[in-house]
């Protein structure tokens, strides 16, 4: 007995979030439709991207300024803004004032958003309600030349990130806080992660 007990694998440890998932409990995708300002003359060409400008003017009447009746918006060339879509991954318990990382892409014709900034975006879930707002200054990891006729560029300058560039404003309701039981999703179904599940949880236990 003593000699089989020796030759015998020794027990692996094994713990619960390798072989299983809470169910019940993710993250959440955020979209969100905003401008990039401060761009060095790489903004979107308005007259090809009528929104930018609409954007822009619905922007300036937020904030209390309206353009005289002379002026036609969509003559108006804006090369320091761009139009862009804000997405954000909302981690499972997230709370308010948490923040989360945002990706900042261009949707229109802009050369560049390098050195740019991003103007207060609302981010909202599947469910259209508005859970972060994001905003700061670009970081955009390509780089580029032009001088002569010839141009360099490593990287494409389209796209951004900001690290911390959002603020939970709400907290996404998870059924693990509503009831006395968890469960458990295996990441493969066979008996073998369950039996390893089994035992991760009688370790727990003390069993």
């Amino acid at each position: 007995a003593l000699c089989g007990s020796m030759l015998a694998p020794p027990a692996q440890a094994v713990r619960i979030k390798e072989v299983a998932a809470v169910q019940g409990v993710r993250s959440n995708q955020l979209t969100g439709y905003g401008l990039v300002v401060g761009l060095d003359g790489t903004g979107d060409q308005t007259t090809q991207m009528p929104y930018t400008t609409q954007s822009v003017q619905n922007y300036l009447q937020q904030m209390g300024i309206t353009l005289p009746g002379n002026i036609n918006a969509r003559n108006i060339q804006l090369k320091n803004v761009a139009a862009v879509i804000v997405t954000a991954e909302l981690p499972a318990f997230a709370q308010p004032g948490q923040q989360i990382d945002v990706v900042v892409s261009s949707m229109g014709n802009a050369k560049s958003l390098k050195g740019g900034t991003l103007i207060t975006t609302p981010l909202r879930g599947a469910d259209g309600e508005i859970y972060a707002l994001a905003q700061g200054n670009m970081v955009v990891g390509g780089a580029g030349a032009s001088q002569g006729g010839s141009k360099v560029q490593i990287n494409h300058l389209s796209a951004g990130r900001i690290p911390l560039g959002a603020q939970v404003e709400r907290a996404v309701p998870t059924p693990l806080n509503e009831g006395d039981t968890i469960n458990l999703g295996l990441n493969a179904s066979d008996f073998q992660t369950a039996r390893k599940v089994a035992q991760a949880i009688n370790a727990k236990l003390g069993n």
